[in-house]
Order: C-alpha cells, then structure tokens, then sequence
C-alpha cells in the first residue's frame, strides 16, 4: 500500500512558484499556499548569510512513491540542502473525507487503498478542512454539530484548483480558509462526517478535510478517563 503524507514546503515567497513549477511536473498539481515571516533569531541569520524575508508555506499530499521522486529532484534540480533555499518534510496522513477528494488531492500519483490508520494509537488528531473562502463559519457550525469544541483559521491561495471539475464535477475558488481542530481520535469520524455532510464538496463552502496523527497535547482542557500522564 502507498501510504499518504502531507508534504509542507517553506520558502521564500519569491521562490515558491519555482517548488510549484517543479511538483507540477512531477504530478503533484493540487495544493494550498498560504503567507508566512520568518522567526529565526537574527544571530542564526548571520551565521546562514540569510536576510530576514517573508515567506511562503505550500501545502499539499504525496505518497511514498512519488516523494521518493520529489526529494531526489529538490536535492538535484532545485538544490534544498542549500542554506537558505527552503526546507520540505512529511505528516503522515490518518483519513481523508472522502474517496474523490482523495483522487483529486492526489491526481496522477499512483495510490492502493489500505486500512485506515492511526500513529502510535494516538489519542488525538488534527483535522484540515479547506473551504472556499468566505465560509470558515459554515464548516465551524457543522464540526460544531459532530462535536468539535473550537478551532483555528488561516488563509491561503489554492493550486490546481481548475482540476476540481475533472474530479469532483464542481468549480472551487482558488482563494481559501484552512480551519485547524484538534480532536480527541474517537470524536474524529463524527466531526468529519458532519463537515462533508454540510459543508463538504456539493456546497457553497466546497470543503475538503482529512486528518493527521497528534502525539502529545498541552493546554487542551481536555479531561482524559484514565487521569494519567500521557504516554510520549
């Protein structure tokens, strides 16, 4: 089975559209881009030769295949492990909403359905849910309803988003809020389940969501049944 990761670049801004340019050609034609500073302290700065710049953060999903390919072309052709270039690393990916939001996340990458899974039997994960801009209150209401207690939103500028059409047989915008919720893994099916029933592909708020494994919290307020100390 080729498992499914979320694959996060950094760059500068001005450098993003070359990573775009290069996942393109190799197949990984859907993503987010959202706008990010910088935060090292300036003494790491000197000591790269970097300047302080703002940055863009790329968002999109692989498998294990098709990174194998990726990272080889950012070490050759895009020269990552230069200083300064950027950086790219992998979540692993538990669930995604969906069998057709699957294909379209992942387009020509080649992918064999296994079981779904969960990392370390973890206790929590973290849903993603893309929405259309403007709707981040809709798929709020509808995780509300499944259970969620809150979450965090962000902007960002969707890639490939003219394929939705191919796969999804709808138009999304390419302008777009990411909602962040940490969930309790038990809760996670119902919150999602909810989000693609109101909020999902067929909507206004044309929302894709899938999850990622979350090892250890802080500061959820979350009462656990055993009262013990968590497990790293």
């Amino acid at each position: 089975m080729s498992e499914i990761y979320m694959m996060v670049t950094i760059c500068n801004r001005k450098q993003m559209q070359k990573f775009v340019k290069f996942y393109k050609q190799n197949h990984v034609d859907t993503g987010n881009i959202s706008l990010a500073m910088g935060t090292a302290a300036s003494d790491v700065l000197d000591y790269f030769g970097l300047e302080e710049d703002e940055k863009g953060i790329h968002f999109c999903l692989v498998t294990c295949p098709t990174w194998k390919i990726v990272k080889k072309g950012l070490q050759t052709e895009l020269k990552i492990d230069v200083p300064g270039t950027g950086i790219v690393f992998l979540i692993p990916l538990s669930s995604i909403g969906g069998k057709h939001q699957l294909k379209f996340m992942l387009g020509e990458q080649e992918f064999e359905k296994g079981e779904e899974t969960t990392l370390k039997e973890t206790k929590h994960e973290l849903i993603i849910a893309i929405a259309n801009y403007g709707y981040n209150t809709q798929v709020m209401r509808a995780a509300e309803e499944g259970g969620a207690t809150g979450g965090t939103v962000f902007h960002g500028k969707g890639v490939g988003m003219k394929r939705a059409e191919q796969f999804l047989g709808v138009s999304l915008v390419s302008e777009k809020e990411i909602i962040l919720i940490v969930t309790k893994t038990e809760q996670k099916n119902a919150i999602m389940k909810s989000i693609m029933e109101k909020a999902g592909i067929g909507t206004k708020a044309g929302t894709i969501a899938f999850s990622l494994p979350v090892t250890s919290t802080a500061g959820l307020r979350i009462i656990e049944d055993s009262g013990e100390c968590e497990e790293i």
